[in-house]
Protein backbone atom coordinates (compact mmCIF):
# COMPACT_ATOMS: atom_id res chain seq x y z
CA UNK A 1 0.00 0.00 0.00
CA UNK A 2 1.58 3.56 -1.05
CA UNK A 3 0.74 6.40 1.38
CA UNK A 4 1.30 10.17 -0.19
CA UNK A 5 2.79 12.21 3.02
CA UNK A 6 2.49 16.15 2.45
CA UNK A 7 6.20 17.27 3.01
CA UNK A 8 7.36 20.76 3.89
CA UNK A 9 10.88 21.74 3.38
CA UNK A 10 11.88 25.13 5.25
CA UNK A 11 14.34 26.00 2.53
CA UNK A 12 11.54 26.19 0.41
CA UNK A 13 9.34 28.80 1.55
CA UNK A 14 11.58 30.52 4.08
CA UNK A 15 14.00 33.67 3.47
CA UNK A 16 17.17 33.67 4.84
CA UNK A 17 16.88 37.58 5.30
CA UNK A 18 14.58 40.18 5.71
CA UNK A 19 15.38 41.83 2.39
CA UNK A 20 14.98 38.95 0.31
CA UNK A 21 11.35 38.61 -1.78
CA UNK A 22 8.81 35.97 -0.70
CA UNK A 23 9.03 32.77 -2.51
CA UNK A 24 5.24 32.61 -4.46
CA UNK A 25 4.30 28.84 -5.36
CA UNK A 26 2.24 28.78 -9.11
CA UNK A 27 -0.30 26.76 -9.51
CA UNK A 28 0.21 25.57 -13.99
CA UNK A 29 -3.23 24.65 -14.27
CA UNK A 30 -4.38 26.10 -17.30
CA UNK A 31 -7.89 26.26 -16.20
CA UNK A 32 -6.37 29.06 -13.39
CA UNK A 33 -5.10 30.91 -16.47
CA UNK A 34 -7.42 31.80 -18.88
CA UNK A 35 -5.55 34.27 -20.46
CA UNK A 36 -2.27 33.27 -20.67
CA UNK A 37 -1.87 33.24 -24.70
CA UNK A 38 -3.38 36.86 -24.74
CA UNK A 39 -0.62 37.78 -21.92
CA UNK A 40 2.12 36.40 -23.40
CA UNK A 41 1.20 37.77 -26.94
CA UNK A 42 1.42 41.12 -25.48
CA UNK A 43 4.62 40.75 -23.76
CA UNK A 44 6.21 39.30 -27.34
CA UNK A 45 4.83 42.82 -28.77
CA UNK A 46 6.24 44.73 -26.18
CA UNK A 47 10.00 42.63 -26.68
CA UNK A 48 10.05 43.14 -30.27
CA UNK A 49 8.95 47.01 -29.65
CA UNK A 50 11.81 47.13 -27.15
CA UNK A 51 14.58 45.34 -29.64
CA UNK A 52 13.82 48.04 -31.52
CA UNK A 53 14.06 51.11 -28.85
CA UNK A 54 17.65 49.44 -28.15
CA UNK A 55 19.07 48.89 -31.73
CA UNK A 56 21.83 51.13 -31.44
CA UNK A 57 24.51 48.45 -33.72
CA UNK A 58 26.99 51.57 -34.35
CA UNK A 59 30.08 51.79 -31.83
CA UNK A 60 32.79 53.24 -33.05
CA UNK A 61 35.05 54.13 -36.31
CA UNK A 62 39.06 53.89 -36.54
CA UNK A 63 40.09 57.19 -37.81
CA UNK A 64 43.69 57.97 -39.67
CA UNK A 65 44.23 56.87 -43.19
CA UNK A 66 44.48 59.51 -46.20
CA UNK A 67 42.90 57.03 -49.01
CA UNK A 68 40.32 54.66 -48.76
CA UNK A 69 40.77 51.60 -47.62
CA UNK A 70 41.19 48.53 -49.74
CA UNK A 71 41.63 45.75 -47.76
CA UNK A 72 41.36 44.70 -43.98
CA UNK A 73 42.49 41.57 -41.74
CA UNK A 74 41.89 39.74 -38.30
CA UNK A 75 44.41 38.66 -36.29
CA UNK A 76 44.03 34.37 -36.04
CA UNK A 77 44.38 34.31 -32.16
CA UNK A 78 43.48 38.25 -30.93
CA UNK A 79 40.61 40.06 -30.89
CA UNK A 80 42.13 42.86 -30.10
CA UNK A 81 44.25 43.53 -33.37
CA UNK A 82 42.84 44.73 -36.95
CA UNK A 83 44.97 45.44 -39.43
CA UNK A 84 44.35 47.69 -42.78
CA UNK A 85 45.97 48.61 -46.06
CA UNK A 86 44.86 51.19 -48.39
CA UNK A 87 44.54 52.67 -51.89
CA UNK A 88 47.76 54.68 -51.24
CA UNK A 89 49.83 51.72 -49.92
CA UNK A 90 49.67 52.81 -46.33
CA UNK A 91 49.61 49.97 -43.81
CA UNK A 92 48.08 50.08 -40.23
CA UNK A 93 47.72 47.97 -37.29
CA UNK A 94 44.52 48.67 -34.72
CA UNK A 95 43.86 48.14 -31.07
CA UNK A 96 39.99 47.55 -31.59
CA UNK A 97 39.31 48.04 -27.85
CA UNK A 98 41.38 50.82 -27.27
CA UNK A 99 40.65 52.53 -30.93
CA UNK A 100 44.10 53.87 -31.25
CA UNK A 101 46.31 52.86 -34.65
CA UNK A 102 49.80 50.66 -32.85
CA UNK A 103 51.85 51.19 -35.74
CA UNK A 104 52.10 52.77 -39.47
CA UNK A 105 53.64 52.81 -42.37
CA UNK A 106 53.48 52.91 -46.41
CA UNK A 107 54.14 48.66 -47.43
CA UNK A 108 53.72 49.10 -51.53
CA UNK A 109 53.53 51.67 -54.09
CA UNK A 110 50.00 52.14 -54.73
CA UNK A 111 47.07 50.17 -53.62
CA UNK A 112 47.38 47.59 -51.12
CA UNK A 113 45.58 44.26 -52.45
CA UNK A 114 45.50 41.85 -49.71
CA UNK A 115 46.73 41.48 -46.61
CA UNK A 116 46.69 38.63 -44.04
CA UNK A 117 48.05 36.85 -41.06
CA UNK A 118 50.29 33.37 -40.61
CA UNK A 119 48.99 30.78 -39.11
CA UNK A 120 50.67 31.35 -35.92
CA UNK A 121 50.04 35.63 -35.96
CA UNK A 122 53.42 36.74 -35.74
CA UNK A 123 53.98 37.73 -39.34
CA UNK A 124 51.07 39.24 -42.17
CA UNK A 125 51.91 39.64 -45.77
CA UNK A 126 51.22 42.22 -48.01
CA UNK A 127 50.70 42.06 -51.63
CA UNK A 128 50.32 45.24 -54.48
CA UNK A 129 50.41 47.07 -57.38
CA UNK A 130 54.06 46.76 -57.35
CA UNK A 131 54.27 43.32 -57.65
CA UNK A 132 55.69 42.18 -54.39
CA UNK A 133 54.74 40.07 -51.95
CA UNK A 134 55.92 41.21 -48.28
CA UNK A 135 56.49 39.91 -45.02
CA UNK A 136 56.25 41.85 -41.86
CA UNK A 137 56.82 41.32 -38.47
CA UNK A 138 53.46 41.31 -36.12
CA UNK A 139 55.53 42.67 -33.18
CA UNK A 140 56.02 46.59 -32.74
CA UNK A 141 59.67 47.93 -33.83
CA UNK A 142 61.69 48.93 -30.73
CA UNK A 143 62.91 52.59 -30.20
CA UNK A 144 65.38 53.13 -33.17
CA UNK A 145 64.21 50.28 -35.54
CA UNK A 146 63.37 51.05 -39.12
CA UNK A 147 59.73 49.51 -40.34
CA UNK A 148 61.23 47.16 -43.36
CA UNK A 149 59.89 43.52 -44.06
CA UNK A 150 61.38 40.48 -43.41
CA UNK A 151 60.94 39.10 -46.55
CA UNK A 152 59.99 40.67 -49.96
CA UNK A 153 59.45 38.54 -53.05
CA UNK A 154 59.55 40.10 -56.79
CA UNK A 155 56.36 38.62 -58.54
CA UNK A 156 56.77 38.15 -61.95
CA UNK A 157 53.08 38.84 -62.60
CA UNK A 158 50.65 41.29 -61.00
CA UNK A 159 49.32 40.00 -57.52
CA UNK A 160 45.63 40.81 -56.91
CA UNK A 161 44.88 38.55 -53.87
CA UNK A 162 46.24 36.36 -51.12
CA UNK A 163 44.92 33.73 -49.05
CA UNK A 164 46.95 31.86 -46.40
CA UNK A 165 46.46 27.91 -44.96
CA UNK A 166 44.54 27.41 -41.70
CA UNK A 167 47.22 24.78 -40.64
CA UNK A 168 50.43 24.77 -42.73
CA UNK A 169 53.09 27.81 -43.69
CA UNK A 170 51.38 28.06 -47.63
CA UNK A 171 50.05 30.77 -49.11
CA UNK A 172 48.15 31.67 -52.57
CA UNK A 173 48.28 34.67 -54.28
CA UNK A 174 45.91 35.33 -57.81
CA UNK A 175 46.33 37.98 -60.54
CA UNK A 176 47.18 36.91 -64.14
CA UNK A 177 47.73 32.91 -62.41
CA UNK A 178 47.04 31.25 -59.59
CA UNK A 179 50.34 30.90 -57.67
CA UNK A 180 50.86 28.55 -54.65
CA UNK A 181 53.94 30.10 -52.19
CA UNK A 182 55.28 28.65 -48.92
CA UNK A 183 56.95 31.26 -46.19
CA UNK A 184 60.47 30.41 -46.30
CA UNK A 185 60.84 30.29 -50.00
CA UNK A 186 60.82 32.74 -53.21
CA UNK A 187 59.83 30.95 -55.74
CA UNK A 188 56.18 29.96 -55.88
CA UNK A 189 55.50 25.91 -55.33
CA UNK A 190 53.07 25.67 -58.76
CA UNK A 191 51.45 27.86 -60.76
CA UNK A 192 47.98 26.87 -61.92
CA UNK A 193 45.91 28.39 -64.83
CA UNK A 194 42.92 27.79 -67.08
CA UNK A 195 42.84 30.31 -69.63
CA UNK A 196 41.56 33.15 -67.94
CA UNK A 197 43.47 37.21 -68.00
CA UNK A 198 43.06 37.72 -64.53
CA UNK A 199 41.68 36.64 -60.95
CA UNK A 200 40.60 38.94 -58.72
CA UNK A 201 40.20 37.09 -55.11
CA UNK A 202 41.39 33.74 -54.06
CA UNK A 203 40.54 31.99 -50.79
CA UNK A 204 41.51 28.93 -49.16
CA UNK A 205 38.72 26.81 -47.51
CA UNK A 206 39.06 27.13 -43.72
CA UNK A 207 38.37 23.11 -43.54
CA UNK A 208 39.39 20.90 -46.36
CA UNK A 209 42.89 22.94 -46.22
CA UNK A 210 43.88 21.22 -49.93
CA UNK A 211 41.02 22.93 -51.75
CA UNK A 212 40.77 27.09 -52.91
CA UNK A 213 38.79 28.65 -55.13
CA UNK A 214 39.01 31.80 -57.33
CA UNK A 215 36.90 34.83 -58.56
CA UNK A 216 38.18 35.47 -62.68
CA UNK A 217 37.49 38.26 -64.99
CA UNK A 218 35.76 36.53 -67.08
CA UNK A 219 32.68 36.21 -64.47
CA UNK A 220 33.73 32.76 -63.34
CA UNK A 221 34.34 31.05 -60.34
CA UNK A 222 37.20 28.48 -60.57
CA UNK A 223 37.90 25.14 -57.74
CA UNK A 224 41.54 24.19 -57.18
CA UNK A 225 42.71 21.48 -55.21
CA UNK A 226 46.53 21.42 -54.42
CA UNK A 227 47.10 18.00 -54.91
CA UNK A 228 45.95 17.94 -58.46
CA UNK A 229 48.12 19.23 -61.54
CA UNK A 230 45.26 21.33 -62.93
CA UNK A 231 41.86 23.23 -61.77
CA UNK A 232 39.07 21.24 -60.95
CA UNK A 233 36.03 22.86 -62.17
CA UNK A 234 34.65 26.09 -63.25
CA UNK A 235 30.99 27.70 -63.25
CA UNK A 236 30.95 30.95 -65.37
CA UNK A 237 28.02 33.38 -63.97
CA UNK A 238 26.10 35.96 -65.74
CA UNK A 239 27.79 38.98 -64.16
CA UNK A 240 31.50 38.67 -62.63
CA UNK A 241 32.25 37.88 -58.97
CA UNK A 242 34.13 40.27 -56.57
CA UNK A 243 34.62 38.20 -53.57
CA UNK A 244 34.21 34.47 -51.98
CA UNK A 245 33.85 33.36 -48.84
CA UNK A 246 33.80 29.70 -47.41
CA UNK A 247 31.52 28.26 -44.46
CA UNK A 248 33.34 27.59 -41.91
CA UNK A 249 31.07 24.88 -40.43
CA UNK A 250 30.60 23.90 -43.76
CA UNK A 251 33.25 22.99 -45.84
CA UNK A 252 31.56 22.05 -49.33
CA UNK A 253 29.22 25.23 -49.40
CA UNK A 254 30.68 28.46 -50.58
CA UNK A 255 29.07 31.96 -51.04
CA UNK A 256 29.91 34.71 -53.54
CA UNK A 257 29.50 38.39 -53.85
CA UNK A 258 28.73 39.40 -57.39
CA UNK A 259 28.03 42.62 -59.64
CA UNK A 260 24.31 41.76 -60.10
CA UNK A 261 23.59 42.97 -56.32
CA UNK A 262 22.97 39.71 -55.14
CA UNK A 263 24.62 36.95 -53.24
CA UNK A 264 25.04 33.18 -54.33
CA UNK A 265 25.37 30.01 -51.86
CA UNK A 266 26.68 26.93 -53.90
CA UNK A 267 27.05 23.29 -53.12
CA UNK A 268 30.46 22.09 -54.50
CA UNK A 269 28.65 18.69 -54.99
CA UNK A 270 26.29 20.79 -57.56
CA UNK A 271 27.34 23.25 -58.80
CA UNK A 272 24.72 23.49 -62.19
CA UNK A 273 22.91 26.48 -59.90
CA UNK A 274 22.85 27.82 -56.81
CA UNK A 275 21.24 26.31 -53.66
CA UNK A 276 20.34 30.13 -52.29
CA UNK A 277 19.60 33.25 -53.64
CA UNK A 278 20.85 36.70 -51.67
CA UNK A 279 18.46 40.00 -52.26
CA UNK A 280 18.29 43.13 -51.16
CA UNK A 281 21.39 44.84 -52.04
CA UNK A 282 20.70 47.51 -54.69
CA UNK A 283 24.29 47.61 -55.83
CA UNK A 284 27.42 45.50 -56.81
CA UNK A 285 28.10 43.49 -53.70
CA UNK A 286 32.19 44.03 -53.62
CA UNK A 287 32.70 41.81 -50.00
CA UNK A 288 31.40 38.95 -47.86
CA UNK A 289 32.50 37.31 -44.83
CA UNK A 290 30.91 34.53 -42.61
CA UNK A 291 30.24 34.52 -38.90
CA UNK A 292 32.28 32.21 -37.22
CA UNK A 293 29.36 29.63 -36.06
CA UNK A 294 28.64 28.89 -40.21
CA UNK A 295 24.73 30.18 -39.58
CA UNK A 296 25.25 33.79 -40.62
CA UNK A 297 27.21 36.18 -43.44
CA UNK A 298 27.68 39.93 -43.45
CA UNK A 299 28.02 41.56 -46.65
CA UNK A 300 29.38 45.16 -47.99
CA UNK A 301 28.11 46.72 -51.43
CA UNK A 302 28.67 50.18 -53.56
CA UNK A 303 24.88 50.94 -52.79
CA UNK A 304 26.77 52.53 -49.12
CA UNK A 305 24.74 49.61 -46.86
CA UNK A 306 26.09 46.72 -44.49
CA UNK A 307 23.84 43.79 -44.68
CA UNK A 308 23.57 40.62 -42.31
CA UNK A 309 22.24 37.86 -43.88
CA UNK A 310 21.16 34.16 -42.40
CA UNK A 311 22.19 31.45 -44.12
CA UNK A 312 19.02 29.78 -45.25
CA UNK A 313 17.59 32.69 -45.88
CA UNK A 314 17.31 35.00 -49.05
CA UNK A 315 16.64 38.18 -47.13
CA UNK A 316 18.90 40.25 -45.04
CA UNK A 317 17.88 40.18 -41.08
CA UNK A 318 19.36 43.75 -40.68
CA UNK A 319 20.96 46.85 -42.78
CA UNK A 320 23.22 48.89 -41.26
CA UNK A 321 24.23 52.92 -42.97
CA UNK A 322 25.51 56.09 -41.70
CA UNK A 323 24.83 59.41 -43.29
CA UNK A 324 28.71 59.89 -43.92
CA UNK A 325 29.63 56.15 -45.32
CA UNK A 326 30.18 55.68 -48.83
CA UNK A 327 30.86 52.52 -51.20
CA UNK A 328 31.81 49.26 -48.89
CA UNK A 329 35.19 48.39 -49.88
CA UNK A 330 35.62 45.27 -47.22
CA UNK A 331 33.81 43.68 -44.38
CA UNK A 332 34.94 41.25 -41.65
CA UNK A 333 32.96 38.77 -38.83
CA UNK A 334 35.14 39.07 -35.69
CA UNK A 335 36.17 35.37 -34.34
CA UNK A 336 33.82 35.98 -31.21
CA UNK A 337 31.10 36.41 -33.27
CA UNK A 338 29.84 39.52 -31.49
CA UNK A 339 31.45 42.48 -33.94
CA UNK A 340 31.71 43.84 -37.79
CA UNK A 341 34.38 45.68 -39.16
CA UNK A 342 33.54 47.55 -42.03
CA UNK A 343 36.10 49.39 -44.39
CA UNK A 344 35.04 52.36 -46.67
CA UNK A 345 36.26 54.54 -49.51
CA UNK A 346 35.86 57.55 -47.36
CA UNK A 347 38.95 56.68 -44.95
CA UNK A 348 36.74 54.48 -42.16
CA UNK A 349 36.80 51.67 -40.07
CA UNK A 350 33.63 51.43 -38.51
CA UNK A 351 32.87 48.83 -35.73
CA UNK A 352 29.59 47.14 -35.63
CA UNK A 353 27.78 44.95 -33.34
CA UNK A 354 26.85 42.04 -34.92
CA UNK A 355 23.18 41.96 -33.52
CA UNK A 356 22.13 45.74 -32.84
CA UNK A 357 20.33 45.62 -29.70
CA UNK A 358 22.63 43.09 -27.72
CA UNK A 359 23.53 44.74 -24.72
CA UNK A 360 27.72 44.68 -24.26
CA UNK A 361 29.17 43.52 -20.78
CA UNK A 362 28.40 41.27 -18.42
CA UNK A 363 24.79 39.83 -17.55
CA UNK A 364 23.03 39.22 -13.96
CA UNK A 365 21.48 35.81 -14.13
CA UNK A 366 17.78 36.87 -14.15
CA UNK A 367 18.69 39.57 -16.71
CA UNK A 368 19.74 36.61 -19.31
CA UNK A 369 16.68 34.01 -17.99
CA UNK A 370 14.76 37.56 -18.78
CA UNK A 371 16.52 38.05 -22.24
CA UNK A 372 15.73 34.07 -23.46
CA UNK A 373 12.19 34.56 -22.21
CA UNK A 374 11.80 37.38 -24.45
CA UNK A 375 13.36 35.23 -27.38
CA UNK A 376 11.32 32.59 -27.14
CA UNK A 377 8.54 34.55 -27.13
CA UNK A 378 9.59 36.51 -30.36
CA UNK A 379 10.37 33.13 -31.86
CA UNK A 380 6.77 31.83 -30.83
CA UNK A 381 5.03 34.55 -32.01
CA UNK A 382 6.71 35.52 -35.01
CA UNK A 383 3.86 34.75 -37.79
CA UNK A 384 1.83 37.20 -35.81
CA UNK A 385 1.15 40.31 -38.52
CA UNK A 386 1.72 42.91 -35.85
CA UNK A 387 5.13 41.52 -34.36
CA UNK A 388 6.35 40.42 -38.12
CA UNK A 389 5.51 44.15 -39.08
CA UNK A 390 7.46 45.24 -35.92
CA UNK A 391 10.39 42.97 -36.85
CA UNK A 392 11.01 43.59 -40.04
CA UNK A 393 10.78 47.05 -40.33
CA UNK A 394 14.06 49.19 -40.76
CA UNK A 395 14.58 52.73 -41.73
CA UNK A 396 16.56 52.65 -44.98
CA UNK A 397 17.99 55.92 -46.65
CA UNK A 398 16.08 57.57 -49.62
CA UNK A 399 18.20 56.61 -52.25
CA UNK A 400 18.07 52.48 -51.13
CA UNK A 401 14.42 52.85 -50.56
CA UNK A 402 14.17 54.24 -54.40
CA UNK A 403 16.33 52.21 -56.08
CA UNK A 404 14.27 48.94 -54.45
CA UNK A 405 11.55 50.55 -55.50
CA UNK A 406 12.88 50.70 -59.43
CA UNK A 407 14.37 46.93 -59.10
CA UNK A 408 10.97 45.26 -58.23
CA UNK A 409 8.83 47.44 -60.97
CA UNK A 410 11.83 46.06 -63.36
CA UNK A 411 11.54 42.30 -62.09
CA UNK A 412 7.75 42.09 -62.15
CA UNK A 413 7.95 43.64 -65.23
CA UNK A 414 9.67 40.87 -66.67
CA UNK A 415 8.24 38.50 -65.01
CA UNK A 416 4.63 39.58 -66.71
CA UNK A 417 6.47 39.97 -70.37
CA UNK A 418 7.36 36.21 -69.65
CA UNK A 419 4.10 34.92 -68.81
CA UNK A 420 2.52 36.47 -71.83
CA UNK A 421 4.94 34.82 -74.05
CA UNK A 422 4.62 31.97 -72.70
CA UNK A 423 0.72 32.49 -72.62
CA UNK A 424 0.86 33.28 -76.80
CA UNK A 425 2.88 31.14 -78.32
CA UNK A 426 3.20 27.22 -78.66
CA UNK A 427 3.69 24.57 -75.80
CA UNK A 428 7.23 24.09 -74.93
CA UNK A 429 8.39 26.93 -77.07
CA UNK A 430 9.05 29.55 -73.65
CA UNK A 431 10.37 27.24 -71.42
CA UNK A 432 9.93 28.12 -67.34
CA UNK A 433 13.49 28.78 -66.19
CA UNK A 434 13.54 28.83 -62.09
CA UNK A 435 14.98 31.86 -61.00
CA UNK A 436 18.16 30.01 -59.16
CA UNK A 437 18.84 28.91 -62.66
CA UNK A 438 19.13 31.73 -64.37
CA UNK A 439 21.82 32.89 -63.01
CA UNK A 440 24.85 30.49 -63.62
CA UNK A 441 25.41 30.10 -67.69
CA UNK A 442 27.54 27.16 -67.36
CA UNK A 443 29.67 24.80 -65.67
CA UNK A 444 33.25 22.82 -66.77
CA UNK A 445 35.12 20.44 -65.64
Amino acid sequence: MKVKVISRNPDEYLRETKLQIHKVQRNYDPNLHPFEAAREYVRALNAVKLEKVFAKPFLGSLDGHRDGVSSIAKHPKRLSLLISGAFDGEVRVWDIPQKTCLRDFVAHDGIVRGIVYTISGDHFITVGDDKTIKTWKSLIPQFGEEEEPVNTILSKTVVSGISHHRKKPIFATSGEVCQLWEETRNEPLRTVEWGVDSLHDITFNPVEGNILASCASDRSIILYDMREKYPLRKVVMKLRTNKLCWNPMEPYIFTTANEDYNLYTFDTRNLKQPTNVHVDHVGAVTYVDYAPTGKEFVSGSYDKTVRIFESEKGHSREIYHTKRMQRLTCVLWSLDNKYIMSGSDEMNIRIWKARASEKLGPLKPRERAALRYSDTLKEKYASHPQIKRIARHRQVPKHIYNAQKELRTIKDKSKKKEANRRAHSKAGEVPYVPERQKHVLKEQQ
